[in-house]
């Protein structure tokens, strides 16, 4: 389960909620307090908080994954990560820089060790593959002339980014198109960094290698989505996948030899 406390007061505005972004994940600790209760606990319990108050609470049906279901957790803001150190199974971040993942996983490993707990980390990326370097970026290039062209003609208007998140993105975006190894931020900074829009872009032994970078850093879980859905899938699947999986097995093993 993915939890996202929303990032935009204008946006959670429409949707009834008008208080702040702090307030927000305080609301969501206690949410997360009743959630996990209700996944565990074998007789019913109260809770009694500032935004929740139960009297009973009690499921009967309880998950086969143990002690519950892992919670994925995402929000870039210190309130975010002191409320994902407690709680989260999982902290997601979007495809941000080499440096800039070392820094949050630094971050949040240190705020779930507040609460004697490890936590993983999952990456978001869209990769660009071609059979050539330069063909890939080549196609990142007309990927970039299509959403500009479909943003005019949709009247798009980029504002100030409403999150931690998709400001980090545009920092990592205002250093350049092209960073690190392979990291393409053209999406991002054209569309004000509004969800996962960052790329890796290469053939699919170079975007492995990157991959296996983030892997390095302590990322655990890809999660990948092309910008031609189903042509992507195919292609990550066939090739992309079984390198990454080829490449992180090769390093597990490397480190129980250096273990043993």
């Amino acid at each position: 389960m993915h939890i996202i406390t929303g990032g935009d007061d204008r946006e959670l505005r429409a949707d009834g909620s008008y208080i702040g972004k702090d307030e927000r994940y305080a609301r969501t600790d206690e949410y997360l307090d009743v959630l996990r209760q209700e996944w565990t606990s074998e007789k019913p319990f109260d809770y009694e908080g500032k935004y929740y108050q139960v009297e009973g609470a009690h499921s009967a049906v309880k998950s086969p994954q143990q002690p519950h279901i892992p919670l994925y957790f995402g929000g870039s803001s210190t309130a975010a990560i002191e409320v994902a150190g407690k709680h989260a199974d999982v902290y997601a971040l979007w495809g941000e820089t080499y440096e800039q993942v070392r820094e949050v996983v630094k971050q949040v490993r240190a705020e779930a060790a507040r609460h004697g707990r490890s936590i993983r980390f999952s990456l978001s990326l869209r990769p660009i593959l071609a059979d050539t370097e330069a063909q890939a970026w080549e196609r990142a290039e007309r990927i970039l002339q299509q959403a500009t062209a479909l943003a005019e003609q949709n009247g798009f208007v980029r504002r100030e980014p409403p999150n931690e998140g998709s400001r980090r993105l545009l920092a990592a975006a205002a250093q350049g198109s092209r960073l690190d190894k392979r990291l393409w931020t053209g999406i991002a900074g054209l569309l004000g960094a509004q969800g996962n829009s960052t790329s890796l872009v290469g053939t699919p032994e170079q975007v492995a290698e990157a991959l296996l970078d983030y892997y390095d850093l302590g990322i655990t879980t890809f999660l990948i989505r092309g910008f031609d859905p189903l042509d992507d899938a195919i292609d990550y699947g066939k090739h992309l996948i079984p390198l990454t999986r080829k490449l992180v097995a090769e390093r597990e093993r490397q480190a129980a030899e250096k273990v043993a």
